[in-house]
Parts: structure tokens; sequence; C-alpha cells
């Protein structure tokens, strides 16, 4: 596997799938389950120390009760390289030898899949509001991409990214804030599926598979994406 060339979002996936991971919104992203914190912390102590250094493909390794959550995030340009991937197999071998697996958290009675959230407000004038946005929440330009009109991240990545939609037009009549829920592409259907069944619609999907608007029963949106259709 070449580390650095280019790899279609197709290629990132068909790889990390095959070790149990999920090609989300520019990362990685996988579970590990433990049967306690404190297994959990020792796993993820034993994880570490194995792969030594890795700061440069910022490694998350955030922790619960019952499960180590996994984010290998990409660097400038948000696209997975090879090398990152080589790490996502290096790890799924390293858990592999201690008689766990990295997984999609897809079975049955899992309460969701890995998954990433955004949330996307719609402007006029995008210069004016995010700085705003930025200093209420804390947060901090995106690595490699700290431009007027770039998204915003959580610094310590408890929160989800912000990003901003240019708006043609004042539109007062609908929503102007909605939530992104980017799941694994073989997750999107299970979901939309749910919302629906939850009392919501369908009120696009011509760029499906990369995004479908979903509304709740008062019009309120949210886009279900998938890194499908981004090439």
């Amino acid at each position: 596997m070449d580390e650095n060339g280019k790899l279609s979002r197709q290629e990132i996936s068909d790889t990390a799938t095959e070790w149990g991971w999920r090609h989300v919104l520019g990362s990685l992203v996988a579970f590990v389950r433990a049967g306690s914190l404190v297994e959990a912390a020792d796993l993820a102590g034993r994880l570490t120390s194995y792969l030594g250094d890795v700061s440069a493909h910022r490694l998350r390794v955030d922790l619960r009760a019952d499960r180590l959550i996994l984010t290998l995030e990409a660097g400038e340009g948000l696209m997975v390289t090879g090398r990152d991937l080589e790490l996502a197999r290096r790890i799924s071998a390293f858990v592999g030898t201690l008689g766990l697996a990295t997984e999609p958290g897809m079975l049955a009675g899992e309460p969701r899949a890995v998954q990433a959230i955004e949330i996307g407000i719609d402007a006029m004038d995008i210069g004016a509001i995010r700085p705003f946005w930025k200093a209420v929440l804390g947060y901090a330009d995106e690595l490699g991409f700290d431009g007027p009109e770039e998204s915003l991240i959580d610094p310590l990545y408890q929160g989800p990214a912000i990003w901003f939609q240019q708006m043609d037009a004042p539109r007062p009549q609908r929503n102007r804030i909605h939530f992104d829920v980017v799941v694994p592409h073989d997750e999107a259907k299970r979901r939309i599926e749910a919302a629906i069944a939850a009392g919501g619609r369908l009120v696009y999907d011509d760029e499906a598979p990369a995004f479908w608007v979903l509304a709740d029963p008062e019009g309120n949106e949210a886009c279900v994406c998938t890194w499908e259709g981004r090439e």
C-alpha cells in the first residue's frame, strides 16, 4: 500500500471495513469492547505502549465503561492516507492478539454505530458570524483550514464540528441550523428508516448517498451523511 499516495474514498472504506473500522468524516473510527472502565484503561495503556509515539497520526482514545472508542484523524486536507490505514491495521492486529476486535458497533442490541456529528449554520455573511461562534464555543480553526469561511472544531474533541453553508437569499421561513449525522456507509439506510419510523420525513435525496435531508414533524432538519458520492 502506498502510504502517501491519494486513495479513493471507496478504497479507504473497503480497506478500513476489512479490519473492522469505518471511514467517517475524514477519519477512521472503531470500537473495542471492554468489561469495565478499568479494563478499558488497561487496554488503552497496552495499546499506546505498543504503538509508541503516534502523535503524527492523531490517534484519539476515548474511554468508556464498556469500550474504547478509537479515532484516527486525517491530517491536512482531511484525507485518509495509506499510512493511516496501515496504522489501523496494526491496531486491529494488536487488539486481536488480546482476544478482542475492532468493530463499528453495528451488532444487535447496540445503541448505535460509530458516527460523527456536525452542526451546519446557514448564513448570508459567513465571515461576519464565524468569529462569534468561534468565541462563544471556545472552538479553533480546523487543522490546515483557517480561512474566514472554514469549519470550526472543538480543540478537545468533545463537541461537534461547526460548518457554515452559504445562503443565496434570506430564508426566515426555515430553520437555519441543522445537524449533520455522519454515519458509516452501511449504517445510513437503517438510521434513515428509524428516523422516519419515529415520525420524521424524507425531504431531499437527490444527492444520496452523499447525504439525505430529513425533517422532524415540525420541519427541523438533519442530514444523514456518508463518505459515498463525494469523489
